[in-house]
């Protein structure tokens, strides 16, 4: 499952290596609420991996357009499952250059935009 969200960079986490073979990184961005500030999301993603470097250029403040899978596992150990799951981010951009980005692609094709076709340039086949 795919799905992107823009917000504010307040928590850049150190890379964490949990074994020799896997390594992660945590960040926060706050997404804001426009009906209630007061209610404003706090979202953590994770970064695993050759990904845990997409953070290392921004500045806490940023604004940032995240792209990003959810994730969810079950675990068991001595006869308890658990189950969790993890914000699994795959881009990060800034949310200026992702915006502008959108506005400068091209309109979509239309069909009425085509002039139509001279009789005598006709091909005659």
């Amino acid at each position: 499952m795919n799905f992107e969200i823009e917000g504010s960079l307040i928590v850049k986490e150190d890379v964490i290596d949990i074994s020799a073979s896997f390594k992660k990184r945590e960040f926060v961005i706050e997404v804001f609420n426009e009906r209630n500030a007061d209610w404003n999301d706090f979202v953590k993603f994770q970064l695993t991996q050759d990904k845990c470097a997409l953070i290392e250029p921004f500045k806490l403040g940023d604004k940032l357009k995240v792209s990003f899978n959810l994730r969810g596992r079950k675990w068991e150990k001595d006869g308890k499952v658990s189950y969790f799951t993890n914000l699994e981010a795959w881009r990060v951009e800034s949310a200026a250059n992702a915006n502008k980005a959108e506005q400068q692609s091209p309109p979509p094709f239309i069909e009425a935009d085509i002039p139509p076709a001279n009789p005598q340039d006709d091909l005659p086949f």
